[in-house]
């Protein structure tokens, strides 16, 4: 049903002019290959965004992936239908602002979401894994002509990329990446290892490692945390330290007035208890700025110092109550 939705959506908004299909600014490969896979079903929708991660950026080179990135001030078609909003929990995770009067749909799998909708907007909103797979049961459905085997390969880095490599699959996700490849008739495991093959230069390296060396392990509450700050590749460093048994990590940056925080949780502490999309979005309205995402895996964006904004996170941690029968 919500599915038939979408498509009258998209049928009204594309009668009315051109209709970007937008992409959270982080750029990664769930919400640019949801955004081309989509787009790629219409030719009024146009997949666009303000950034374009690393392995987005380059399987889109490798495939001619049309994708338009954006000022932060950019200049929408003069007629424009709607907007349709891809894996951004808010307006400002899409890092530009969005024209009054226009009508939006939102489609994103995030637990937490601060959008407003007004009549004339729809959101789609699951418990899915990735935005790829929502998009994908769209298109199976709607638009089958549409899953040529570039669009399964976007759709499919996307989903594996957001499970970690489906560490974080469930039974749904799982069953669409089999889906996915059903119609392709491209070989599996080359596709994987070229999703897989990530180029790291040796400075980025050396600011991993950097990274790593200035953890701290306190406990906080009921549960042990382990924090550090990075310059970049926060989430690669927040992984790790869940590799090293922290049961939660917490990654700081600050550059240009503006601080990030990337956290992350194994499986056995979202069942105890910490559910971090919710935390983050906690912080947010102690200190401000923007936060949300997943049980598991979450951020937040302030304008607040670093070591306060950390401090407010620690606190929030410790409050957090453990249920020590799932643990």
């Amino acid at each position: 049903m919500i599915l038939e939705r979408l498509a009258d959506w998209i049928e009204r908004a594309t009668a009315n002019g051109a209709v970007p299909v937008l992409t959270g600014r982080n750029g990664d490969m769930d919400t640019i290959g949801s955004a081309i896979a989509l787009a790629a079903s219409n030719p009024n929708l146009l997949a666009c965004g303000l950034h374009l991660g690393r392995l987005a950026n380059r399987l889109c080179q490798e495939m001619n992936a049309p994708f338009r990135k954006l000022s932060k001030n950019p200049s929408w078609p003069s007629k424009i239908g709607g907007i349709i909003i891809v894996d951004a929990a808010s307006e400002s995770q899409t890092g530009v602002t969005i024209p009054d009067g226009v009508p939006i749909c939102v489609i994103d799998h995030h637990d937490t979401c601060e959008w407003e909708f007004g009549a004339g907007d729809l959101e789609l909103r699951s418990d899915a894994r990735a935005t790829t797979q929502m998009v994908f049961e769209y298109l199976k459905i709607n638009s089958p002509n549409t899953l040529s085997n570039q669009v399964r390969k976007l759709l499919l880095a996307g989903l594996i990329t957001d499970t970690g490599r489906f560490r974080h699959a469930d039974q749904a996700s799982l069953y669409c990446a089999a889906q996915i490849l059903e119609g392709a008739t491209f070989e599996y495991q080359e596709f994987v290892e070229n999703v897989q093959n990530e180029e790291i230069s040796a400075s980025d390296r050396g600011a991993i490692l950097k990274g790593l060396s200035r953890c701290q392990s306190i406990e906080s509450g009921k549960w042990n945390l382990v924090h550090t700050h990075a310059g970049i590749h926060e989430g690669k460093v927040a992984s790790l330290i869940i590799q090293a048994g922290a049961e939660v990590a917490l990654v700081s940056r600050n550059r240009d007035g503006e601080t990030r925080l990337t956290a992350r949780a194994p499986r056995s502490s979202t069942i105890s208890g910490i559910h971090l999309g919710k935390m983050m979005q906690n912080l947010a309205e102690k200190m401000g700025g923007e936060g949300g995402g997943h049980d598991g895996a979450a951020g937040w964006t302030g304008k607040c110092d670093r070591i306060a904004a950390e401090t407010a996170f620690i606190n929030i941690l410790a409050n957090t109550k453990r249920n020590e029968n799932e643990s």
